[in-house]
């Protein structure tokens, strides 16, 4: 057998490992969704009414939430009980994901990757704490009282389900503005004195994008947007600092050879 008919076969022998372990973790993710869907289903009338709570308490007296499709009292619950899943998985998710990369990675590249996936996730569930606990109630509560008069605010058990959802996401992604801004100044494509100093455009980016993330009112909007810009400003700290420490340690390095 030749040399190249050795490194094919080695070549598709690490091919076929890799795949694999990449069926493996991707296994792993979806039991680990599924065990936590079954508790997640059992509780799932009270998951909506634990979501629905912030617009619950801002309806007006007499005035309730309804439901237009017949099967909607059962399936938009067992949505949310999925959805509810992915999101209790998603550390453990992220987990096989950095189990699968993590052996093609670097020492250095191991030690930014690992604070960085950690604070993705943190950051991503604050952004959610902060949609249900802040935005929700302001939001909810100018809504319920803009309508014309005659109009009667009932909001449809699907279509809140859907726009939470969305809100969620958006917030959840908004919030991981430091990693992304990191992540930007340490690979080199935009420097640290570039985001300094057009600041101003990316505040005007900002409001822009939270304009078209939230509902047509000056609150939402705002209340997405000044947090992406203080999360900005921070990243750009951490950023400035990450800098900082490498370029001390490359002179120690330096000064060690």
């Amino acid at each position: 057998m030749s040399k190249s008919d050795e490194r094919e076969q080695l070549a598709e022998g690490s091919l076929i490992s890799h795949l694999v372990e990449l069926r493996d973790r991707l296994l792993r993710a979806v039991i680990a969704v599924f065990v936590l869907f079954i508790p997640c289903a059992f509780f799932q009338d009270e998951l909506y009414t634990l979501i629905a709570q912030p617009l619950l308490q801002k309806l007006p007296a007499g005035a309730s939430m309804i439901a237009t499709n017949p099967v909607s009292p059962f399936l938009v619950p067992l949505k949310l009980a999925f959805m509810a899943s992915i999101f209790l998985a998603m550390p453990y998710v992220l987990y096989q994901a950095w189990a699968f990369i993590a052996p093609g990675l670097y020492r250095h590249e191991k030690r930014f990757a690992i604070p960085l996936a950690i604070s993705s996730i943190v950051l991503f569930y604050c952004g959610i704490a902060f949609a249900y606990f802040v935005v929700y109630p302001l939001m909810f509560g100018f809504l319920a009282t803009s309508g014309p008069e005659g109009v009667a605010f009932t909001p449809e058990i699907s279509e809140y389900l859907n726009f939470v959802l969305l809100l969620f996401l958006a917030f959840g992604i908004a919030f991981e503005v430091p990693v992304a801004t990191v992540l930007l100044a340490s690979t080199g494509l935009v420097k640290v004195e570039t985001m300094t100093k057009n600041r101003g455009y990316v505040i005007l980016g900002i409001f822009i994008i939270a304009a078209f993330l939230t509902p047509a009112d000056a609150m939402s909007q705002t209340l997405m947007a000044v947090p992406m810009w203080l999360l900005y400003e921070a990243g750009v700290i951490l950023s400035r600092l990450m800098l900082k420490d490498r370029l001390a340690r490359q002179a120690r390095e330096q000064t060690t050879e």
